[in-house]
């Protein structure tokens, strides 16, 4: 069953072997190329449908400012919204449907 391993022998199958391989390069080559390209696409839908940690959450939380409005210029729209029949309708229809603009 076992057969001695000498140089002859080894240089003989690696002979056959790199002329298999250089028969069927570009089969070999498209096989790669393909097999390369289905796992970077698992790889991709794995990761893109992977949940985030909880770390994950309390870190992007943490990093969320939340904007602020000057007392003042809440105090100036205000006026203007008082002032004016065009501004009033504006609001009045921004806060029927605050979607259109």
């Amino acid at each position: 069953m076992n057969s001695p391993l000498n140089t002859a022998s080894l240089k003989k199958s690696i002979s056959r072997f790199l002329h298999f391989l250089n028969v069927y390069k570009g089969l070999v080559f498209f096989l790669l190329l393909t097999s390369l390209y289905g796992y970077i696409v698992w790889r991709i839908n794995v990761l893109s449908s992977a949940p985030p940690t909880s770390v994950d959450v309390a870190n992007a939380q943490d990093s969320i400012e939340v904007p602020k409005i000057p007392q003042a210029t809440v105090i100036k729209i205000e006026g203007l919204k008082d002032n004016s029949v065009r501004v009033q309708a504006l609001f009045n229809q921004a806060r029927d449907n605050p979607f259109q603009e």
